[in-house]
């Protein structure tokens, strides 16, 4: 067997890691998602406003 350092960082070592939408393995295809479908969702809560990234009211303001 070789020694782990011959092995690129994270091959085979990867822990499962869930889905953040419905919390089923993810899928490397349609990673960090399951499938397309909650790939899907989770595009379209960005799109409806559903998440949001939290700044002042002011940022625009301090831009100028």
């Amino acid at each position: 067997m070789p020694p782990a350092a011959d092995k690129p960082a994270g091959a085979d070592d990867r822990k499962a890691r869930l889905c953040p939408i419905c919390g089923k393995l993810q899928q490397e295809a349609t990673r960090p998602f399951c499938s397309s479908r909650c790939r899907d969702v989770d595009l379209n809560r960005w799109l409806s406003g559903s998440y949001v990234v939290p700044g002042s009211e002011n940022d625009e303001e301090d831009e100028k």
